[in-house]
């Protein structure tokens, strides 16, 4: 058996890590989905939900990659926060253009985000 190096076995633990908060996220969405099919709610409680469920999976990302590297946990709760960020950004990037019209919204997103993962790794 060939053994798995320190680098890779380090980037699977955070590619994990990053599939579990975007698994999280799509399921958070999918029952906000539903949420505003049944009931109708009014933009606020939509806008909520959506911040509520970055929270909950950067949150989810940081604790788990925070559990697994044992040392200097909220830095890879930050780091993890930060990629998930990166990549919602880059998406959205691709999809909608008009992205940095709000920028003061992108600022907030990338902050919760952050600093859901850095809390997370710092509670793990």
């Amino acid at each position: 058996m060939a053994k798995v190096s320190t680098k890779s076995s380090k980037a699977i633990v955070i590619i994990k890590a990053l599939l579990v908060s975007y698994i999280l996220t799509a399921v958070l969405l999918l029952v906000l989905a539903l949420i505003m099919y049944k009931f109708d709610p009014p933009g606020s409680v939509i806008s909520v939900g959506i911040v509520l469920t970055y929270i909950v999976s950067c949150f989810a990302g940081g604790f788990l990659l925070g559990t697994a590297k044992k040392e200097k946990r909220y830095l890879w709760g930050l780091a993890m926060g930060v990629v998930y960020f990166l990549i919602i950004l880059v998406v959205s990037l691709v999809f909608s253009k008009d992205i940095f019209g709000e920028v003061g919204s992108t600022v907030a997103v990338g902050l919760i985000c952050s600093l859901s993962g850095m809390v997370g790794g710092m509670i793990s």
